[in-house]
């Protein structure tokens, strides 16, 4: 998609990521269309994008000005109004089912035949959003991190009946606005960052809760030893701990005893002054670099790669999706399967053999696609293969 047949484009939502995703959009060079269902909730949105655009106009980040970018923006309450005209429209209200499918049977009635219908959900299934629509071929997920402003990467998602053209359309007009599109080729619940992140906050919870190791052992070794960006528990307390439960309950993934038990508790987080860290009369994450010295690493990162893995001989991402999507989206410090190709995957699939004969749990037995690259000698970099090619 180029420029020259995107004329404009219309986020429904005016909230953190509506808002942010409209000033991308006109900072792109767009006309863009910001609607929500009341005048004092979009202009709310308004003055967001103002003020955020005025501090990167004052810190030299702007290619002109505030004003000239602003003036690329429109808001509106009727939707009708709002979509008649638009090339792209990018939902980005509520993460709820029922209220995303009732948008887009409203937007169905009234967007021009050939526009993209877009999703920003972080994990419900496009498949069943586009069923409320009678073009569901046109409908894809976008998926923006947030803030949108700062965050480099999109997924860009297939439903089970949107079709090359479309996605490839949402791939290019990501790029258009500087953004960076992986595809998320099958309609899988979390999509692919959350997926692969998934088991670096799982298995440090199923560790602790056995005993086996302390947070504070966990998150001090994943920063000061693996280069990540926070430890597990110092991430969950951030983003909160029954965001992360309620995914996994919406996913049938068995919640480690530690998750259940914080949640029961009411201890949350940061939001609630205390999680798997105190907050409200503490300091905080209290590790120290050397508290995680003995802790076992490889067990985390097998995990993560097999998640990987799992995804990509599924054929819903490639390798390189993958590791681009885990640096941009979450800061890891290499993507997992490079990771894995300079550890060796026959190293891999050795460490996740020996835990599922220790545990006998089947999230430890190795994915077809790791058997696969070791049985065909894919075994990484000192082979010449692997999830790359070297």
């Amino acid at each position: 998609m180029t420029r020259e047949n995107v004329q404009h484009v219309t986020v429904l939502g005016s909230g953190s990521m509506g808002h942010g995703i409209t000033e991308i959009v006109a900072m792109a060079g767009y006309e863009v269309t910001m609607r929500d269902i009341e005048a004092d909730i979009v202009e709310e949105g308004y003055r967001n994008i103002e003020w955020s655009l005025e501090k990167l106009e004052e810190s030299g980040a702007l290619e002109e000005s505030a004003d000239d970018v602003m003036a690329r923006i429109k808001t509106a309450v009727d939707l009708e109004e709002s979509v008649t005209d638009a090339d792209i429209v990018i939902e980005a209200v509520p993460e709820r089912m029922e209220l995303k499918k009732d948008v887009f049977e409203e937007v169905d009635r009234f967007a021009p035949d050939g526009a993209i219908l877009a999703s920003n959900t972080s994990s419900l299934s496009i498949t069943e959003i586009a069923s409320a629509t009678e073009r569901p071929s046109d409908v894809v997920g976008l998926h923006f991190f947030n803030p949108p402003v700062k965050m480099d990467l999109v997924e860009v998602i297939y439903g089970s009946e949107t079709t090359d053209e479309t996605a490839e359309r949402a791939y290019e007009f990501m790029k258009a606005i500087g953004k960076v599109p992986i595809y998320v080729r099958k309609d899988v619940h979390r999509f692919v960052v959350n997926n692969v992140l998934g088991p670096f906050l799982d298995e440090p919870h199923w560790m602790v809760s056995g005993g086996e190791a302390t947070i504070q052992e966990v998150d001090a070794a994943m920063v000061h030893r693996r280069g990540y960006p926070m430890g597990p528990f110092e991430l969950i307390d951030m983003t909160g701990i029954e965001v992360s439960y309620h995914v996994r309950q919406a996913g049938d993934i068995t919640v480690a005893p530690l998750m259940e038990e914080k949640v029961e508790n009411e201890e949350l987080g940061r939001k609630t002054g205390r999680g798997h860290y105190e907050y409200e009369n503490g300091d905080g994450p209290d590790y120290e670099k050397g508290d995680g010295e003995d802790f076992d690493t490889l067990r985390v990162d097998a995990m993560i790669i097999n998640e990987a893995a799992h995804l990509i001989g599924d054929d819903v991402a490639t390798a390189d999706a993958v590791d681009t999507g885990m640096r941009l989206g979450t800061g890891f410090p290499e993507g997992p399967c490079t990771y894995a190709d300079e550890t060796g995957i026959d190293t891999i699939v050795e460490k996740l053999e020996s835990l599922h004969e220790e545990y006998g749990t089947d999230r430890y037995e190795p994915a077809p696609y790791l058997r696969e690259l070791v049985s065909t000698g894919r075994t990484g970099q000192d082979a010449g293969a692997g999830f790359h090619d070297y």
